[in-house]
């Protein structure tokens, strides 16, 4: 064929090609299509026995690094999974067991069974970041949790044991019975049992029923001592009570920090101020009932003795102005005798004849 020809039958080809339509789709027979047709481009409406393509933009891809994938859609894990990197769930997690080496967390934790700790002592609560560790911790020698910091209850709450409060905002509980308090403050309604010490200055013996202040053996049911003077108030045998003093000392009674009475230490009584006795008054005697005083033996008015005698007195010491009444007075005798010249005995003349 002449290279005219072959120009022509060229031409006729090309006007063929152009008068095709351009929707005109190649027909490619099943398995035709191999691998090595295939570079680039891109393949839609994917399917095959494991796969099957519905997406509508690019979702996954695969490099050397491994697959790359916005939204993962699966029902089951079946292998380990390591994640490297932050993982965020925005739904819940169901695990059988969970180990983590810290959490960090600001949301609700609702629990259907307590919070257990497994192992030895140090483990329980710890807080971090600022200042020093608080902590609340199981801690051993003995068994005890421990705080760091203080406990604060609601006032209308208790701490309790067995059931039972010991500790209330304002009171002990009932059951509470032994103590070492050192220091308190106003008490109202206090009962004590058995012997107490206060300040080692006030003691009680509750084996001898005594109460001492300043002495730990009181000799009396209350005594008060100081250095060596106790003053003691005790009951007798005969169903009396005695006050005073257990040593050989004075005893003052005062009001208004003035002595008014004085007890010497032989028994001595000095009545430092007036005194009325509203009712009979007897001076070394029992009975008295008739009169409203009785004295028995001499007195003395005024610095003058006067006494009873059946005579002058022929032994003594007296003084000019003493009396001494006869206690045996007879008709056209003498009532008495006066000392008209001190001396031992004195002078003494009659007084006071008596009529027949």
């Amino acid at each position: 064929m002449t290279i005219r020809e072959n120009l022509d039958a060229l031409a006729t080809a090309i006007e063929s090609l152009e008068a095709r339509p351009t929707s005109a789709k190649p027909d490619i027979l099943d398995r035709e299509l191999s691998g090595n047709k295939i570079n680039g481009g891109r393949i839609t409406n994917f399917s095959s026995a494991g796969i099957k393509d519905d997406a509508k933009d690019f979702v996954l891809t695969i490099s050397d690094d491994g697959i790359s994938v916005d939204v993962i859609k699966t029902k089951v894990i079946a292998n380990n999974l390591t994640v490297q990197g932050d993982l965020a769930i925005t739904g819940s997690i169901t695990a059988t067991k969970l180990h983590v080496d810290e959490i960090t967390a600001d949301v609700r934790n609702e629990r259907t069974s307590p919070l257990e700790f497994k192992g030895g002592h140090g483990k329980g609560l710890i807080w971090t970041g600022e200042g020093h560790t608080r902590q609340f911790t199981f801690q051993p020698n003995p068994d005890k949790l421990f705080s760091s910091e203080h406990i604060d209850l609601h006032k209308e709450k208790s701490y309790m044991i067995e059931g039972i409060p010991v500790l209330e905002f304002t009171k002990l509980g009932d059951s509470i019975t032994a103590s070492r308090l050192t220091s308190v403050g106003t008490l109202q309604n206090l009962r004590t049992q058995g012997s107490l010490n206060i300040d080692e200055c006030v003691h009680y013996d509750a084996n001898t029923e005594r109460l001492g202040i300043g002495t730990p053996e009181p000799n009396g049911q209350l005594a008060l001592k100081s250095l060596d003077h106790e003053f003691v108030i005790d009951p007798t045998e005969d169903a009396e009570f005695k006050i005073g003093t257990w040593s050989t000392t004075g005893l003052d009674i005062i009001t208004d920090d003035t002595v008014r009475i004085k007890v010497g230490q032989t028994g001595g009584i000095t009545l430092e101020d007036k005194v009325t006795v509203n009712g009979k008054l007897g001076i070394g005697v029992k009975n008295f009932n008739d009169v409203d005083l009785a004295v028995a033996g001499p007195i003395k008015v005024q610095g003058h003795t006067v006494q009873w005698l059946d005579n002058k007195p022929t032994s003594g010491n007296y003084i000019k102005g003493d009396i001494i009444y006869n206690s045996n007075p007879q008709p056209s005798g003498y009532v008495g005798w006066i000392c008209v010249r001190s001396g031992s005995p004195g002078e003494w003349n009659e007084f006071g004849q008596i009529s027949r």
